[in-house]
């Protein structure tokens, strides 16, 4: 048991920091470390036929940074909080905005879509970090698997394609970049603003705690409303 959990914890971090240097030379999006980590350990999964539960016995440890890589996010925050209390009315109605909107936005397409009620309600969350998503979908009545995997898809989505639909549009801001990364693609979206600047990283921090505030709040009534 010990050398298959060696081997996976091995196999992920060598992949990711591969793939990091990769990315660093090429800058391509598609060449995301964390998309082509997670690409390579599911390719290597299937053609050894290993299952999720065997990978999780090493990847646990991984798994288990999660909650201090979060915590640690506040470190930029703190070292750009004056610029981030000039900002305080916009960057809240801002959040409060997206948070809304990020609900909404997948809500009401998959209702429309006839998606069927359990996955409506697994998907309103995936916009936040996924301990939090996990008990919202709990408590609205969503599958919590499936919220995880939903909150896995739009980080990467959301880094890959993020800045270049952020730029696209002209959003150039450091603030209104990380607030629109950290809200919208949670943790590794906040990981992809840290690359623009410290000041992108701190707002995109602020975004992912804010963000993860008022969707527990929002997400009942508004899944209720549309969903009757």
């Amino acid at each position: 048991m010990v050398p298959q959990a060696l081997f996976w914890v091995t196999l992920s971090l060598l992949t990711y920091a591969a793939a990091r240097v990769l990315y660093r030379r090429m800058r391509f999006p598609l060449l995301h470390p964390v998309l082509v980590t997670i690409a390579v350990v599911i390719a290597v999964l299937r053609v050894t036929g290993t299952q999720y539960a065997a990978y999780m016995v090493g990847g646990r440890f991984i798994s288990f940074f999660l909650g201090p890589s979060v915590v640690a996010l506040g470190v930029p925050l703190y070292l750009r909080l004056k610029e981030m209390k000039e900002s305080a009315p916009a960057v809240l109605t801002a959040v409060l905005f997206g948070s809304t909107v990020g609900i909404v936005s997948v809500v009401t397409p998959a209702l429309l879509l006839g998606t069927p009620e359990l996955l409506v309600r697994s998907m309103a969350p995936k916009s936040v970090t996924t301990p939090i998503a996990i008990v919202v979908s709990e408590a609205i009545g969503g599958d919590a698997s499936l919220t995880a995997a939903m909150v896995v898809v739009t980080g990467i989505l959301g880094a890959v394609i993020g800045p270049l639909v952020l730029r696209l549009v002209g959003v150039v801001h450091p603030i209104a970049f990380g607030l629109a990364m950290g809200s919208a693609a949670h943790g590794i979206g906040t990981a992809r603003a840290l690359e623009e600047g410290s000041l992108h990283g701190a707002a995109a921090g602020l975004g992912i705690c804010i963000c993860g505030v008022m969707t527990s709040i929002l997400t009942p009534p508004i899944v209720g409303l549309l969903i009757r």
